[in-house]
């Protein structure tokens, strides 16, 4: 049990990594109804678990989120793993504790990052995992701001249909849109929290950009002297 435990924190970056793409991307892959109404939602259970394997380190951080899954498994039961429609009335309170999760995983993933004194594969990957889960809070932000304000976001792609289903999937375009910073306009926000979460997303993607890129790039460089000195 130990050594597997130790098998899979060692791959945590890639396993985190893998779902985000899956969950990203899959929709490509496997035919729309059947991924989003099965897969997908099993899909954000797992990325919570492996997120939790990527805390486990910090025995605080893995017992709050630990407990705030499991107490969210204990009140919603299997409705934990099935996405329903708008009508759902625990809907906020499961991308709360989504939400919650994914700020404490991507804090911790920032961190281990940082603290990596040799840029390897493993420090690159959670570099990359690190900034697609910004995009993913961004899309827990927008979500919910869509679902407790009407008419939050307009645009194209919002407009055209009410199913929560097709705004839960258009945000989350415009979360990363929004991080990329590339804004080619089909949703607009259109409320002043709206407003003001699209600029915290901008900022913190630029921040993540110019600092914490940055400063990993600059250690594979300056490593990469070191080694080429000897």
């Amino acid at each position: 049990m130990i050594k597997a435990y130790k098998h899979l924190y060692k791959q945590r970056f890639e396993l985190y990594l893998s779902i985000q793409i899956i969950v990203l991307f899959g929709s490509l892959v496997f035919p729309k109804a059947i991924f989003e109404n099965i897969f997908l939602p099993i899909l954000y259970s797992l990325n919570t678990l492996t997120g939790i394997l990527m805390i486990s380190k910090n025995k605080k951080s893995l017992w709050f989120c630990t407990g705030l899954f499991f107490v969210s498994l204990l009140m919603f039961g299997g409705d934990m793993f099935i996405r329903k429609a708008q009508t759902d009335e625990y809907l906020l309170v499961r991308l709360f504790v989504y939400f919650i999760i994914n700020i404490i995983v991507t804090w911790n993933i920032i961190k281990q990052v940082w603290k990596e004194k040799k840029v390897d594969r493993k420090v690159i990957l959670g570099l990359i995992s690190g900034y697609i889960s910004l995009g993913f809070l961004g899309f827990f932000l927008f979500i919910s701001i869509d679902l407790t304000h009407s008419h939050a976001f307009t645009g194209v792609l919002v407009d055209q249909s009410t199913d929560f289903r097709f705004h839960a999937e258009s945000l989350l375009y415009y979360s990363f849109i929004t991080l990329l910073t590339i804004g080619y306009g089909e949703i607009i926000p259109a409320i002043p929290i709206a407003q003001k979460a699209a600029i915290l997303l901008g900022l913190i993607g630029q921040f993540y950009i110019t600092i914490v890129t940055a400063i990993i790039v600059t250690k594979y460089i300056n490593h990469s002297i070191i080694n080429s000195e000897k």
